[in-house]
Formats: structure tokens, sequence, C-alpha cells
């Protein structure tokens, strides 16, 4: 497939400056996941620094730092489509525990990419060893559904997790300890028909692009072929480096230099479950859109530290993770991230109606927060409506923009047409993404605004 070339030359780069050794032994926990608070009983405590992984993290091996531990196995994940509000729960845990996730990325397991890690992987010059023992299991032995790549989602879903005590109408309230990434490398995708830049189902451009202007050009697009290692999509095998403390993604440049960018881990896909359906391929649980349950949301801003709330619609409000980010601009224009494997760490806590610390949106919509920002958050289509996404991001401003003076005014005392004018002055609407059919912008209010 095409795109093997450049990610050959950003291995060979990476190789050439740190040597072999270094290169197996670069997966690392970035620096904000040390600084995360754990709470026990009640107090909060400092954390204890992870060191920094010397190998590949496969399952059960390495620091786990949750009191339960939850792997990625083919009989329990779900791969393009989330739990359902019945679904049979994979963990079950109290409201307050923590809980150590092995998340797997689709990227180098899907079916463009030959469903085979250990060649894909391989013909970029890792080693068996340093292969997921889990991502090949599931490449190999999934069988809960029958995969149909042009109709699934793409992503490896992990979960559900029970947590006793929700109930329809809390919030379950996912702050993130810490991501360790489970590998040195990571690949970014564009795929025919999607991404900022996409050839319509008709044959067309989208608007505002010609025809030359549509990524992946559309000569190489051979969807027609019914053969998805024959469609022409381009995946760059992208390695880490890692500089003291400092892990980055690199690209090459063209014939000679390299780009060089820093990682930020997230998890794109945080979630519980919000759709009744027995079928597991319902398109209604198809892994892809973001929903009021949350899921694909793909925020850039939910790194180590962050706190994302979730309203509750089953009971044990049945969260489940998945999409594990290595970086991403805001807008994931190509369609992907810098996808690859993390190990996450999440202190999962029900909230009750009368919880005075809960944003009071969180109730109805997703709601994220940093330690610097309060993150509302705005869909096109947030009750993910089958075969009827909306993909207008002007539906996701206004949205993120309500939700916003409703958090300003109902939580923090506003007036709301002072609050109006404060975010046209000093907030930050953001693009989430806009690749996922339901897409997103985020708001970000700076808390030392508040005095």
């Amino acid at each position: 497939m095409t795109g093997t070339a450049p990610g050959e030359q950003a291995h060979e780069v990476l190789v050439a400056g740190l040597g072999r050794r270094k290169f197996l032994s670069a997966a690392a926990a970035v620096s904000a996941s040390a600084a995360a608070p754990v709470v026990t009983g009640g107090m909060a405590a400092a954390a204890p620094s992870p060191a920094f992984p010397s190998d590949v993290l496969q399952p059960d091996t390495g620091s786990i730092q949750g009191q339960h531990y939850l792997p990625s196995v083919p009989d329990q994940v779900r791969w393009g489509y989330v739990p359902a509000v019945r679904s049979n729960p994979a963990l079950v845990m109290r409201s307050g525990e923590t809980v150590t996730i092995d998340t797997v990325s689709h990227e180098g397991i899907l079916e463009d990419q030959g469903r085979d890690p250990v060649a894909y992987f391989g013909a970029h010059g890792v080693s068996r060893t340093d292969v997921l023992d889990d991502a090949v299991a599931i490449a190999r032995d999934y069988t809960r559904t029958t995969r149909d790549f042009d109709a699934d989602g793409p992503h490896v879903v992990t979960g559900p997790v029970y947590v006793d005590g929700a109930e329809p109408g809390d919030v379950l309230k996912v702050e993130t300890l810490s991501l360790l990434p489970r590998v040195p490398y990571g690949v970014v995708s564009s795929r025919h028909g999607k991404g900022a830049l996409p050839r319509m189902p008709d044959g067309s451009a989208a608007p505002g692009i010609t025809l030359d202007e549509v990524m992946p050009p559309v000569a190489t697009d051979g969807r027609a072929t019914k053969d998805p290692m024959r469609y022409g999509n381009v995946s760059i095998f992208t390695p880490v480096r890692r500089t003291r403390n400092t892990l980055s993604g690199v690209m090459p440049r063209g014939n000679s230099g390299e780009v060089v960018f820093p990682l930020r881990p997230f998890m794109g896909m945080m979630g519980v479950a919000f759709a009744s359906s027995e079928d597991l391929t319902d398109p209604a649980l198809n892994s892809i859109p973001p929903t009021l349950g949350g899921g694909n949301i793909d925020i850039n801003l939910l790194t180590a530290g962050s706190t994302f709330y979730l309203p509750v619609f089953a009971p044990g409000a049945l969260f489940y993770t998945g999409d594990p980010h290595m970086a991403m601009g805001g807008g994931e224009i190509s369609l992907t991230a810098m996808e690859g494997s993390l190990r996450a760490t999440f202190r999962l806590t029900v909230c009750k109606p009368d919880s005075p610390d809960v944003p009071s949106v969180a109730f109805h919509h997703p709601f994220a927060e940093t330690a610097q920002a309060w993150v509302p958050i705005g869909l096109s289509d947030p009750d993910g409506a089958p075969n009827g996404q909306s993909s207008d991001l002007d539906v996701a401003m206004r949205r993120a923009v309500v939700n916003a003076l409703d958090f300003l005014q109902h939580d923090l005392g506003m007036d709301r047409a002072v609050a109006y004018a404060y975010l046209s002055a000093a907030a930050d609407f953001e693009v989430s993404q806009v690749v996922d059919r339901t897409v997103g912008v985020h708001a970000a209010i700076s808390k030392d605004h508040f005095r």
C-alpha cells in the first residue's frame, strides 16, 4: 500500500540518530502523568512517579498503577462498536476506585493494512517482540462480529466497566491519572472519502475544494475494487524519539531533514453506554460518531491530569475507552491522530445530582476540565442519529457556546449577557475534530480569570 516509503525513511532517521537499542527503549511515560494525584480514603496524596518503561508494555507486564486491571482480549473487546445500555460488563468496580486499562490502537491491524501487525510493523523495522501480543491476538482471533471494513468503525473498544452505584441521571467523573505509551511508535493515516479534504460518494469534491485538492489524490482511489488493500489509503509509520524526559514523533521532511513534534498522549475515546440495542453491530453503536455519552470525543486537552464528566444513561454507567492517541492537532484533519497503544489509568467516581463539585452542564452533555481550564463541549449531532449524522461545525459551535453560557451562568453566577460578552473577549473556541461524522467544538475557559 502507499505510504510505506515515508514511514521507512522516518524509521531510518530515528534508528540512525539513536541506535537500535535506544529505539526499542523509547516507550516512556510523559511527565504530566507523574504529577497526577492519587486519592485514597478521600485524602489526596502525590502519586508515585512511574518509571520510564524500558521495554514494550506487553499485557500484564510493567507498571500497573490501578486497583483493577483490564486487558484488551479478543472475546471481550468490541471492534468498531461501543457497548449498549444492557451490555454485560468486562469488569465491576466501586465508585472512586482506579483501573488500569491496556488499550490497543487500531492502526496496524486494520484490513487496509493487512490485518497482520507482525507483518505490517515488521516492514518498518519493528521486531516481533516489539509488537503487542494483544494487538496480534485481536487481529487474528476476533470473532465477536463479522468485520466489514467499509461499514464498521475502526476502533478497538475496551470495556465496559460497571461502576457500582451509577444510575441514569447521575454523572460519571473520569479522572485520567496516567498514560503510558506501550510501544515506541505510532501511525497517522488518511483514507479516501474521509478526513477534511474528502471525495464525496458521487465522485465530486467536498464543497470548498476541487478534485485536485482531495487527499489522498483521486487518482489513487481504489475503493471500487472492494479490496481494502487496494484502496490507496496512506498510513505514515511514525517512530518515537526520547530526549531526556521528552517524547517526540518524527517524520521525514522530504529528501533531507525531519519534522519533530511533541507527544501529548490522550484517549480519543472515553464514554458510557448511551444507545439501546441487542445487535452488536447496530449503526447506533458504531464507534465513529461521539454522542451525549461521550465516546469518540477526540479532544486533545484530555491528557493525564484532566477530568471528563459524562451523563449516565445505564445502570453502572458502563464506561469504555479506546482510540489511544500519542499526539493530535486540533481538528484531526487527515482522519487519524498519531495513533499508538497506551496504558491508561483512570479513577471512576459516581456523582449524584446533588453533588456540589460537578458542573451542572455535565448532567446533560459531556464536559471536561483541566488544571487550567473548564472545557464545555458542543457536538453537531449529540443524539447520534444512525445514518444521519450532521457534520455542521456551525451547529457544534452553537452548542458549545450555549453549554459555556449555561456553565458560566448557573455554576459561576455570571449574568448571561455578561457571560456572552466575556466568552467573546477571552475564551478560546477550538475545533475538536472534523472527521467523526458528528463533528465537535470545545471551549477553553481559563480558570485564572475568575477571582
